[in-house]
């Protein structure tokens, strides 16, 4: 039996005739770090808020260890579900120290086991030797993990994050995906988190959410989410990618598709069903590498810089025929690659999916 089981719930806000959140399946074990991911209005926030109990589902069961905390006849209040929550502004008291910050929600403890507790967690996160200062002499990131901290004093069963990364500088941000992840797994809590951020989840997570209007499109680890997406929406909201129909070939091993053929990697051969069916194929930017004598040829039409890499638009030509998308493709930033250059490359069958 997993930690929190998630079955059927669903959620209608008045007077929409479509669900924010459609029939939903979700199993967590213990100590394990999830992330829902998607596009704004995706149901995401609305699912978090739900398992806190500050929305009701319209139907469904929540299950936090051995207790029903939701049912289509009653639910638990929040404040008795075991849940500690990190919000997308901290929501730290400016007029209170950090100590007393840390030990705001401990109401039913003494005095004494407030402090304690709050200096053990402030150790957890680093920052004890801040325990007499306010919010405002702190950093975003320090503001952070204080309000991590005070979400994880009461020992909760669940910690649930809502975009904990926001409001911080891309490089802080870098940091503290790892420093939150460190914390919690040191912590071995159960936490859930909400962003719309791919390098975000790919960076905290043992799982993956992926949702779209309400529903689930892709669980998996960060890594399988990536090489293999299940379907056409993951594949383009995790990483840009380049998709192209084709029919499969004669060999089982190819895909005929519009630049030419494309060879496929072992474990997707497995799952084909049949030679003449006509599929699907995500290509990953990273799996076209240029070679002078590659197989796919094309005109570079746009270059972009991105200080890892470049960013090419290429416009492939096949058997005389031009392709209607021209492809992304990454090169190597010490290459000097100019609008109008004709470029060849091989494309590696480890990046390449079946995609719905």
């Amino acid at each position: 039996m997993s930690f929190i089981e998630i079955d059927r719930m669903t959620k209608f806000f008045t007077g929409s005739l479509k669900p924010a959140v459609d029939s939903m399946q979700l199993n967590i074990e213990k100590g394990e770090i999830i992330t829902l991911l998607g596009p704004s209005g995706c149901g995401k926030t609305t699912t978090l808020r739900m398992i806190a109990g500050f929305e009701q589902p319209s139907s469904g069961r929540i299950s936090i260890g051995d207790q029903e905390v939701v049912t289509d006849d009653y639910s638990v209040p929040p404040e008795k579900r075991g849940i500690g929550m990190v919000f997308q502004d901290y929501a730290l008291f400016p007029h209170m120290s950090i100590l007393k910050n840390v030990m705001f929600g401990l109401n039913k403890w003494s005095t004494r086991a407030k402090k304690k507790r709050a200096q053990e967690v402030l150790e957890l996160v680093g920052l004890a030797e801040y325990a007499d200062r306010y919010p405002t002499q702190l950093s975003g990131g320090q503001q952070q993990r204080i309000a991590l901290a005070r979400a994880l004093a009461p020992e909760p069963h669940v910690v649930l994050m809502d975009e904990p990364f926001s409001n911080l500088d891309a490089g802080l941000r870098e940091k503290m995906r790892f420093e939150i992840m460190g914390i919690l797994k040191k912590a071995n809590v159960t936490a859930i988190m909400v962003t719309h951020d791919q390098k975000d989840a790919f960076a905290v997570s043992d799982r993956v959410v992926v949702m779209n209007e309400g529903v689930i499109q892709q669980i998996a680890e960060p890594r399988e989410m990536y090489r293999c997406p299940k379907n056409c929406f993951v594949a383009q909201f995790v990483g840009k990618t380049n998709l192209l129909s084709g029919v499969m070939d004669d060999d089982l091993q190819h895909i005929n598709t519009q630049i030419g053929r494309v060879c496929l990697p072992e474990q997707w051969k497995e799952d084909l069903e049949s030679e003449s069916s006509s599929v699907k194929l995500s290509i990953r930017p990273e799996g076209c590498r240029l070679a002078e004598e590659g197989e796919y040829r094309g005109t570079v039409e746009h270059v972009t810089y991105s200080g890892e890499f470049q960013e090419l638009s290429v416009r492939l030509q096949a058997d005389h025929a031009v392709s209607n998308e021209p492809m992304v493709i990454y090169a190597p930033v010490e290459q000097d690659i100019e609008i109008g250059t004709t470029v060849s490359f091989d494309i590696k069958p480890e990046l390449v999916a079946l995609v719905e």
